[in-house]
């Protein structure tokens, strides 16, 4: 029985979660208990070896770099200029503020790599004049909501950064595999948002058009000014990822001094700006790298109590395998997301998915590019949907959470229709990554 003694750590896991103790100590605590009992004293130099083996990850190095480069564009007002600049071409459309914020969470997507902090910043742009202008709650709230999870889904996602090393995947195959998927995606629901706004007219009231309209020209050097230097700075970035020219951690590093010379030239950077990008920066990182060790330890006890032994044994004795253990997998993200944080469900579900994912044949990068897409459904999905309560926390009071959980309900069906797409055409998720690397 000793011998299978990991088995018990996710009910102890999930003990310890329900009492209300934060995921990383409950981590720490479940693996620390379950260690000393297997392992006795040794189990302590596992502590210490995860602990170096993870300081010293030098992908996980481009987590509070990325971050840094979104703190400071954040900061620097280039995301109300940008904002301006594409209401200014939406306008005319049905749902312009509408079109114009889903389109500003995908390019802030790949600047800021977090789900949670696109949504909060496209949301205290866009929120206002939504309200303002008469659009109906239930579709401000599935814009936002949906916008923000696309952080999930196109790189640089911090969550694929995590995953990438843990899946034993290269962190560029699975950023080249996640892009189409994330801006297919990002397309239905623009689409969804265009053709409800112009069949329900009152769902999102045309917005008058005040004062002098800007020429053609006009709006292409605004255009030129707020949008081209961002979007210039993201394709570096990931550009110079896919290309192999530069690891994630140097193009992080190029981004990051990229932002810094945007916010210089907009004549917004300074002191305090920096200092309160870096306090951002520290706190972002510290969180999630703690949660990351605590994962890093928990799987390792769990690996070395016989766990993964005990889980193939269940399986086969269930004569689960193939399909059926990969969606068993996928069901526990999805359920997984609905009280632990999107990072926390990869460390927890990875190590055991991916030996699986092996023997059974499944492209790794494939599977991987699912769970992403599960994981940013259930980070949309009520009742307990981390998406509204960033929403929350934002909005005024008389946006309800009932608008919001109503609001969410098309986007999680086209989130869902993603899924389907890449399932049954794997080649959405596999061809980018074998043009450029011939995986």
């Amino acid at each position: 029985m000793s011998e299978f003694i990991g088995l018990f750590m996710f009910p102890a896991l999930l003990v310890l979660i329900a009492i209300g103790i934060p995921i990383a100590f409950s981590m720490f605590i479940v693996a620390l208990l379950f260690g000393l009992m297997r392992f006795g004293d040794a189990a302590m130099s596992l502590f210490v070896t995860k602990t170096i083996d993870v300081s010293s990850n030098y992908v996980l190095g481009a987590i509070p770099l990325f971050i840094f480069m979104g703190a400071i564009l954040q900061g620097s007002g280039v995301a109300d200029r940008l904002f301006q600049a594409i209401y200014m071409w939406t306008r005319r459309l049905p749902g312009s503020l509408a079109l114009a914020a889903m389109l500003m969470c995908t390019v802030f997507g790949a600047v800021t790599g977090i789900a949670g902090a696109v949504e909060t910043l496209v949301g205290l742009l866009a929120l206002p004049p939504m309200l303002k202008h008469g659009y109906d709650k239930s579709l401000i709230s599935g814009t936002i909501c949906a916008g923000g999870s696309l952080g999930t889904a196109i790189p640089p996602s911090i969550t694929v950064i995590v995953l990438a090393p843990i899946a034993n995947v290269s962190v560029g195959d699975l950023f080249a595999g996640i892009m189409l998927p994330g801006l297919l995606m990002a397309g239905l629901f623009t689409a969804y948002i265009l053709i409800v706004s112009w069949l329900r007219p009152d769902f999102a009231p045309a917005t008058p058009l005040e004062g002098e309209q800007p020429s053609f020209l006009e709006k292409i050097k605004v255009t030129f000014v707020a949008l081209v230097p961002t979007v210039a700075l993201i394709v570096t970035v990931l550009g110079t990822i896919l290309a192999g020219v530069a690891t994630p951690t140097e193009a992080a590093a190029c981004g990051a001094f990229g932002a810094l010379v945007l916010s210089a030239l907009n004549r917004k950077l300074s002191f305090g700006m920096v200092v309160g990008a870096l306090y951002q920066t520290l706190s972002i990182t510290a969180m999630i790298m703690l949660i990351v060790l605590a994962g890093n330890i928990f799987a390792a006890v769990f690996y070395a109590s016989g766990g993964m032994t005990e889980v193939k044994t269940i399986l086969t004795d269930y004569d689960i395998a193939g399909w059926q253990a990969i969606a068993f997998v996928m069901v526990l993200a999805f359920l997984g997301g609905f009280m632990l944080d999107l990072i926390s469900i990869v460390l927890i579900l990875i190590p055991i998915a991916m030996p699986l994912v092996v023997s059974y044949g499944v492209n790794e990068v494939w599977f991987c590019v699912l769970f992403l897409i599960v994981l940013q459904t259930s980070y949309l999905s009520p009742p307990m949907a981390p998406s509204i309560f960033y929403l929350r926390a934002i909005a005024p009071t008389d946006l309800r959470l009932a608008d919001m959980y109503r609001g969410v309900v098309p986007f999680i069906v086209l989130q869902v229709v993603t899924f389907l797409i890449v399932f049954i055409f794997p080649e959405v998720a596999l061809w980018l990554p074998r043009m450029f690397y011939g995986n």
